[in-house]
């Protein structure tokens, strides 16, 4: 997105009132408040740079995805998901449940539409939301574009200069293409390793490159989805003792991780994702592979040259292909103009649970650092806080336009 560079733009555009709040983006976070504004009766449009809703999981995913927590903690407010859905469903299915939950509550985005800019009008007291054709103008702005708008390419030295394929994991449906293959992924979160699993079951051979420290944690303990035991022990216990109690499982589970080349973060797990907004890697199988040699593990990267990385350990490595398990960014910044309320790295300021409201009816939705338990939280809140001023206005002209209407009878 790009902002407006030229004010006559303005007069090449038209210009159309909103009825209620404007919600900029349609994946998951933005469906959700537009439900739970339909709800309350409140009427709203919803503005999606893309030609589908959730873009993200429908064209910037791999094939082999599946919701990385249990279903009951992924579900969008007014519809759980159907009781035949496996617990932790594929990519597809949760697809198939936002379009279905797209078409229950009659959410009708507008596809295609990029917002180019959006400033709050002070005097008029409006938001102006401007796109390549059209000027929005609303009392409310949702921001519901997002934690990962944007994929992240790091810079590195003689990557230019590699020669072979180079891709962002956004771009990589399966491991088909690298059939044989020697492939560098670069990132070890839950997309690279999931990425490095796929490549091995499609007989591809992957290097992991690990820059960082990680923590890896099973999925499930005893039958049992970790996340599940993690939410019930942080209802009678602090995070740092229930970070403890899930390192040792960990421990017990899957042994001391150090041996395979990955390092534990100082922080513990949950303190990490609250303060930091990393996510643990929940295993399913990687650590696996990587005891048994099928996928190797490396550190970081000094420099590329034609069909080679040299590591910062000085080993050299030969590969054919290189996929950037990178992550991702918020974009908000390259749209939003004039306000304060998001910080530099495009999240709001005000941390959990307390960054979902902004001033002059600015809102924001998923970027909780909280999965889609947060955009949930977010988007029952924003309906709420909205549809409470929306209700007091509604009554307050239905109460004018009697008054006109008797006023007008004695005439």
């Amino acid at each position: 997105m790009a902002h407006l560079s030229d004010d006559n733009d303005l007069f090449k555009q038209t210009c159309k009132w909103v009825h209620g709040p404007l919600i900029v983006g349609a994946g998951p976070s933005g469906l959700a408040v537009g439900a739970c504004l339909k709800e309350r009766g409140v009427p709203f449009v919803i503005l999606e740079r893309s030609d589908c809703i959730a873009s993200l999981w429908q064209k910037r995913t791999y094939d082999r995805l599946k919701l990385h927590l249990p279903k009951q903690f992924c579900q969008l407010p007014k519809l759980p998901f159907p009781d035949d859905f496996p617990e932790y469903p594929s990519k597809k299915q949760f697809v198939d449940y936002l379009e279905s939950y797209a078409k229950i509550f009659e959410l009708n985005p507008q596809f295609n539409e990029t917002v180019r800019s959006a400033r709050h009008d002070e005097t008029a007291g409006m938001w102006r939301v401007r796109t390549v054709e059209v000027e929005y103008i609303c009392h409310w702005l949702v921001v519901a574009t997002g934690e990962n708008a944007e994929s992240v390419v790091p810079e590195v030295e003689g990557l230019e200069e590699f020669g072979g394929r180079i891709i962002h994991a956004c771009d990589y449906r399966s491991g088909e293409a690298y059939r044989g293959k020697q492939v560098l992924v670069v990132g070890c979160g839950n997309s690279g390793m999931e990425v490095c699993l796929d490549l091995c079951h499609h007989k591809a051979f992957p290097t992991m490159v690990v820059r960082d420290s990680v923590h890896v944690l099973p999925r499930e303990v005893l039958g049992k989805p970790m996340f599940e035991l993690a939410v019930s022990l942080m209802k009678w216990l602090p995070i740092w003792l229930t970070d403890r109690i899930l390192l040792a499982l960990s421990w017990m589970i899957l042994g001391d991780i150090k041996e395979d080349g990955l390092k534990r973060p100082s922080e513990g797990p949950l303190q990490l994702k609250n303060t930091q907004g990393k996510t643990p890697v929940l295993d399913i199988g990687a650590l696996e592979k990587i005891r048994s040699g099928a996928i190797k593990v490396v550190p970081g990267i000094k420099r590329f040259s034609h069909g080679r990385v040299e590591l910062v350990d000085g080993r050299v490595v030969y590969v054919d292909s290189v996929i950037l398990a990178t992550g991702y960014r918020s974009n908000v910044l390259s749209w939003l103009q004039g306000s304060d309320f998001f910080s530099k790295d495009g999240f709001p300021k005000e941390p959990f649970p307390n960054g979902w409201k902004g001033k002059s009816g600015l809102y924001a939705v998923g970027f909780t650092r909280r999965g889609l338990s947060g955009v949930s939280l977010d988007a029952v809140r924003i309906a709420e806080d909205i549809g409470r001023v929306w209700k007091e206005e509604t009554k307050q002209a239905k109460h004018i336009i009697a008054c006109h209407r008797r006023c007008s009878s004695h005439i």
